[in-house]
């Protein structure tokens, strides 16, 4: 198992250790019969340190987009070096308009590993040319599509069926395209589209020192 993908067990005790349904790790329902972190100890109450409270809300946005901590503080970094508007905005901006989170945002895959997997199979094309890169940028305008074989495939059937998230966000639009659908970027996404909910202060305020 690599470190960026999770099985449903794992993927549970992280959302209960953190406190928090994260979409990107897929199904939901982790908080739902347990809703206190994983361990014999996962009931009682603790007095959580500032440094963990920022640890907490910096691995929410690891975990949910599949970052490892190192791919992380890059993007991190470069993010620093954008020199208008909060660095943290930029972020969430980047990481939302990253192709396999925009694919998993239009209810086409279950989980962002999921839709990672999809484009690295070559079942995404991005204003008609077919993408195998997950971490690609998409920008306003393009035009993103499916592919025969990836509507047929495992992941987008399950997504269609039991869709994550009940709705698109407002960068994103959605129309029919025969018998497949076909997506649109409206605009870039704003640190509000996040879909989970995120304390950007403290995400600042964990990275302060990095450079």
């Amino acid at each position: 198992m690599s470190k960026t993908t999770m099985g449903k067990k794992s993927s549970f005790k992280i959302q209960r250790r953190l406190g928090v349904e994260l979409p990107g790790l897929g199904k939901a329902g982790a908080l739902e019969r347990k809703p206190y972190g994983p361990g014999q100890h996962g009931m009682k109450r603790k007095k959580l340190s500032d440094y963990t409270i920022r640890l907490m809300e910096k691995q929410k946005v690891r975990f949910h987009y599949g970052l490892r901590e190192k791919q992380l503080r890059k993007l991190v970094i470069a993010c620093k070096k954008v020199q208008s508007g909060s660095w943290v905005d930029t972020l969430v901006s980047r990481l939302e308009s990253r192709i396999d989170n925009v694919v998993f945002r239009l209810n086409w895959a279950p989980s962002i590993a999921a839709a990672r997997q999809m484009v690295s199979h070559g079942h995404i094309k991005l204003n008609g040319k077919k993408l195998d890169i997950a971490s690609a940028i998409v920008k306003p305008g393009d035009e993103i599509t499916i592919t025969d074989k990836g509507a047929k495939s495992g992941n987008f059937l399950q997504a269609k069926a039991r869709p994550r998230l009940s709705a698109i966000p407002a960068f994103l639009s959605i129309e029919a395209d025969g018998e497949k659908e076909k997506a649109k970027v409206m605009a870039e996404p704003l640190a509000e589209d996040i879909p989970f909910p995120f304390e950007k202060r403290l995400v600042i305020e964990y990275y302060w020192k990095l450079k």
